[in-house]
C-alpha cells in the first residue's frame, strides 16, 4: 500500500508576526468602537452629544491606523514579489467596483477579494482590501468620511477569508461551497458595518429610524434593524448572491490560477546568491 503523500503548505505572501498581530488586534478594538459606538456608549454620556462628529473623528483615527497596519505588516515580509502581486490585484479589484457600484449592489469586487485572501492569507488579505478599497475610491471620486470605515471593513471581509479552515488541503467543490458560504454572510455583514458608519448621520432625516442619543440600547437596536431594512437589505442582497454566483463560475479556474502564481513567485523561498569567488 502506497503511504499517502504530504500535503503541501500553502504559501502566504505574507506571514503575520506578534507586531502586526498587535496593530491588527489595535485598529481592530478601534474600528469595533468607531462603528459601534452608537450601541457602546450610555445615553448619558457626552459623545452621544457629539453625534454628528463622532464618525469624523473615528475616521481620522482610522486613517493613522490603518497606514500603521500596513507598515507593520510591511515589515513581516512583503517584499516585492508581494508588493507586485498586491498592485495587481488592487487594480483588478479597483477596476471592477464600479462594474455595478449603485446598481441594486452588483459588486463582483467582493468575489476577489474572497478567493485572494483565502489563497494568500490574511495579512496580505487585510492590506489588499483596505488598498482596493482605496484606490477605487480614488477612482469612483468616492472620496469622504466614510473611507476609513470601507478600507477597514473591506480588510476585515478579505482578512476572514484567510483565516478560513482547511487552506491547505481542502479543495475543489467542498472549498468552493465553504468561500461560497463565506462569500454570501460576509457580504452581509459587510453592508450592516457601514451602515452603523452612516446610521448616526440619519438623525435629521428619518426620525423613526434614526439614531437617537438619549434612547436605550435595545430601542436603538430597533431603529437600527429597521434603518438596515430600509435602505440597504436590497443592496446587500445582491452583493451576496453575485458574490456566490462568481465564486461558484469562476471560482476553481481562479484559485488555481491565484496559487500557481504563488507558487512561481515564491514568496517564502530563500534568497540564496552564487558565491563569485568559485
Amino acid at each position: 500500500m502506497t503511504p499517502a503523500r504530504p500535503t503541501k503548505r500553502q504559501a502566504r505572501a505574507i506571514r503575520l508576526g506578534p507586531r502586526s498581530l498587535l496593530a491588527l488586534a489595535l485598529v481592530s478594538a478601534v474600528g469595533v468602537a468607531g462603528f459601534g459606538w452608537p450601541f457602546l456608549a450610555p445615553p448619558a454620556s457626552t459623545l452621544n452629544a457629539h453625534a454628528q462628529d463622532a464618525p469624523w473623528l473615528f475616521a481620522g483615527l482610522l486613517v493613522l491606523l490603518v497606514a500603521v497596519v500596513a507598515a507593520t505588516i510591511s515589515e513581516s515580509g512583503l517584499g516585492p514579489k508581494a508588493v507586485a502581486m498586491l498592485g495587481v490585484l488592487a487594480a483588478t479589484g479597483a477596476a471592477l467596483r464600479p462594474i455595478g457600484a449603485g446598481t441594486a449592489g452588483l459588486e463582483p469586487m467582493f468575489f476577489l477579494m474572497v478567493l485572494s485572501g483565502r489563497v494568500l492569507g490574511p495579512g496580505f488579505g487585510f492590506v489588499l482590501g483596505s488598498v482596493t478599497m482605496f484606490a477605487s475610491a480614488l477612482l469612483t471620486g468616492g472620496v469622504g468620511p466614510w473611507l476609513p470605515f470601507q478600507m477597514l471593513a473591506m480588510g476585515w471581509f478579505t482578512m476572514g477569508a484567510g483565516l478560513l479552515p482547511g487552506a491547505d488541503r481542502l479543495r475543489g467543490r467542498a472549498e468552493l461551497c465553504l468561500l461560497a458560504g463565506y462569500g454570501f454572510l460576509a457580504a452581509f455583514a459587510y453592508g450592516t458595518v457601514m451602515n452603523m458608519a452612516g446610521w448616526p448621520f440619519m438623525s435629521a432625516l428619518a426620525s423613526n429610524i434614526s439614531f437617537s442619543p438619549d434612547a436605550a440600547l435595545p430601542t436603538n437596536l430597533a431603529r437600527f434593524l429597521a434603518y438596515c431594512l430600509a435602505t440597504s437589505l436590497g443592496w446587500d442582497l445582491g452583493r451576496a448572491l453575485v458574490t456566490v454566483v462568481l465564486t461558484a463560475v469562476l471560482g476553481t479556474p481562479l484559485l488555481k490560477a491565484l496559487r500557481r502564481a504563488t507558487r512561481r513567485a515564491a514568496f517564502e523561498a530563500p534568497v540564496t546568491f552564487a558565491d563569485a569567488s568559485r
